[in-house]
């Protein structure tokens, strides 16, 4: 099938503003949309910038807007965007870089700021094994441990968009995940960050993080469970 593909561009460096570049060409419908930019990288303009890693949907380097609807590129195929025409653009609520790659240091820090790690200071089992867990423990957060940090979810958010001091679905997803933890001692704490002005309540549960989450994570869900815990003042 033949497409029309347009693709944001801009150059801080030598642009006044953004523009779009169309190229047109002869794809199989089984092609992904990384495999198109690819091709236009390798044929048509060298310069073209964007992220990309293992290409798998395992990274999450590739999030970007494809036909107004954030994505990992390397996961959508033609045939399922249902049109011949594409359009390619950053992600929203970041600053441009260039062409496709936006300043991702926002989205880190809000990350870095809920404590996304396992905090335990206790001492080891005397049979100096790791600290178990049952398998109903390990299930209280499976869902949240599937997170790969693509910003898909979060710069899919309109309270995001409006400021980006807002921690985003992801940063709550991954404090989710260690809150309800049975292993970890500082659920208090990432609880006492997401009670903050930019924090949890910030949610208008407009579902836009749940529907673009390219691992499909439940991420309402687990925002609704983090703001229950705030109020009931249990984990």
């Amino acid at each position: 099938m033949q497409i029309k593909l347009r693709v944001f561009r801009f150059d801080p460096e030598k642009d006044q503003k953004p523009r779009f570049d169309t190229f047109f060409m002869d794809v199989d419908p089984n092609d992904r949309v990384l495999d198109l930019l690819e091709y236009v990288k390798a044929d048509f303009d060298s310069s073209l910038a964007l992220r990309r890693s293992c290409a798998h949907g395992i990274c999450g380097s590739d999030a970007m807007r494809i036909n107004g609807r954030n994505y990992l590129a390397c996961k959508v195929l033609v045939k399922n965007l249902h049109s011949d025409q594409i359009t390619v653009e950053p992600l929203l609520g970041l600053r441009v870089i260039k062409d496709l790659i936006v300043d991702m240091e926002p989205f880190f820090e809000n990350y870095r700021s809920v404590l996304p790690y396992l905090i335990n200071d206790e001492a080891l089992p005397e049979d100096g094994k790791e600290r178990l867990q049952t398998p109903e423990e390990r299930d209280r957060f499976e869902d949240t441990t599937k997170c790969i940090l693509c910003a898909a979810c979060t710069t899919s958010c309109p309270s995001f968009w409006s400021d980006e001091r807002y921690v985003g679905p992801a940063a709550i997803v991954n404090a989710h995940r260690f809150i309800f933890d049975s292993r970890d001692r500082a659920a208090e704490r990432r609880l006492n960050i997401l009670n903050q002005q930019i924090g949890v309540w910030r949610c208008r549960t407009a579902f836009n993080c749940t529907e673009a989450c390219p691992r499909e994570i439940h991420i309402t869900t687990a925002i609704a469970e983090v703001k229950q815990a705030i109020l009931s003042g249990k984990v």
